[in-house]
């Protein structure tokens, strides 16, 4: 079978190396791709936005699976092209993926649904939005209602903080509203399902660092580092969230006419009260995807396939029991402006690692020279027995990458190694 992935980051280059291991492969193209995909499979130059222009390739080159990374083309409808063309996909249509495009949408199914998240109002104007404000009291959650690559969401910690925020999302005007949610307190984690439509299916766990700072400091990142598996999550609480959660999500969107297929990735807060849903992707995770792939012991082509033709089978996919951590390599200036066009050397040093994989989030061929090209660049990835070797491994791989202008957290997976009785050393600083 030949397949398409669409997207460009980390995300992909995580799948695309895990597609690559079924037998019912045979030829993978990546639409656009970066550089890590370019020595893996076939880059093509494919904007999702020109539905038919991905329609018309996936004729020509007899396409029997579109795998579709990122947020954005499922919200605008790739998918729903793609199937009205009897080719088939692997991602929710335009009007499932509302549980991502729309965080009021999705806090409204979840109070008619009685799903367990957190207390909440939207507004579209600023003035009642202040208004509201005022009479609540900091720590407070603010999301901007539409997609904004994981940076519109900021947790005020006084009421000054958070007025200037909500003025700043509507200055802002991602979406048509803002989303103003009560302070949840707990350990937060992100959970994955496979969906068919009907069934939903557990897919590992992960806890992603969205801070930009050592010890959980300064703004909102895409993520500068993740783990997986989450035994925070223990087998209950994971049964406790597709009971609660997961399956009455499926029925409600079943029931409006839009059966989620594809990968729903759950936002969740572990609290006294049990888990509470933050807010739903529908995608897999970056920097996620990273760590719970490479687990994967069964076959992602399969299992995609059967999301799509709506049949996924009885038992959940396998994982190993290892552990695997990824750290992510940031351009100087993120989450601002970043600092591109800067040299990257040592990849290979990083790779001759056992255990290690690399993969390419933000970068670009200068010539014979990789350079930066994004915000988030590289994401590098340690597999052992734990979480605490897993580190050591990620970090031993990280040193070898000669890149003065990117940073790192040094403290990724902290909670879980604390676990494990281990111990972060935190250094601050480039990568040199």
């Amino acid at each position: 079978m030949k397949a398409l992935l669409i997207g460009s980051g980390g995300r992909e280059h995580a799948i695309a190396n895990a597609l690559l291991k079924s037998p019912k492969l045979d030829r993978l193209f990546v639409a656009p791709g970066n550089p890590g995909t370019t020595a893996i499979a076939e880059n093509v130059a494919l904007n999702p936005k020109d539905h038919r222009a991905v329609i018309d390739f996936c004729r020509l080159h007899d396409i029997g699976l579109v795998v579709v990374g990122p947020e954005q083309p499922l919200v605008e409808g790739l998918v729903d092209a793609l199937n009205e063309a009897n080719i088939l996909a692997f991602g929710p249509s335009r009007l499932a993926a509302r549980l991502e495009g729309s965080k009021g949408f999705t806090k409204d199914l979840c109070r008619a649904a009685n799903i367990p998240t957190a207390d909440y109002a939207r507004f579209d104007d600023e003035e009642s939005a202040l208004a509201y404000l005022g009479a609540k009291r900091a720590p407070i959650v603010l999301k901007a209602d539409g997609l904004a690559a994981g940076k519109g969401v900021v947790v005020a910690q006084t009421d000054e903080e958070a007025a200037a925020a909500l003025r700043a999302l509507f200055a802002i005007g991602v979406g048509a509203s803002v989303v103003i949610e009560e302070f949840l307190e707990g350990e937060e984690v992100s959970f994955f399902a496979l969906c068919d439509g009907t069934r939903a299916l557990p897919f590992s766990s992960a806890q992603d660092h969205k801070r930009v700072g050592e010890g959980d400091t300064g703004p909102n990142t895409g993520g500068m580092g993740a783990y997986s598996p989450a035994r925070a999550l223990t087998e209950a609480l994971e049964a406790e969230v597709m009971a609660r959660i997961v399956e009455p999500t499926l029925r409600a969107m079943q029931a409006m006419g839009a059966p989620y297929r594809g990968v729903l990735y759950a936002g969740l807060m572990l609290t006294k009260e049990g888990p509470k849903l933050i807010e739903y992707n529908c995608r897999f995770g970056d920097p996620e995807a990273q760590v719970i792939l490479p687990r994967l012991e069964d076959d992602l082509l399969a299992l995609m396939l059967a999301c799509a033709q709506g049949a996924l089978p009885a038992l959940a996919p396998r994982f190993s029991s290892r552990a695997a951590l990824t750290v992510v390599l940031a351009a100087e200036g993120y989450p601002g402006t970043p600092k591109t066009g800067t040299t990257i050397e040592g990849l290979e040093d990083a790779e001759a690692l056992s255990d290690v994989v690399v993969t390419h989030a933000g970068t670009r061929r200068d010539g014979t020279r990789l350079v930066s090209a994004g915000g988030r660049v590289l994401n590098v990835t340690g597999l052992a027995g734990t979480v605490t070797q897993a580190r050591a491994r990620a970090y031993e791989a990280v040193d070898r990458i000669r890149w003065p202008e990117g940073f790192c957290r040094r403290d990724i997976g902290w909670r879980e190694i604390a676990r494990e009785g281990g111990e972060i050393t935190q250094r601050s600083g480039g990568i040199a």
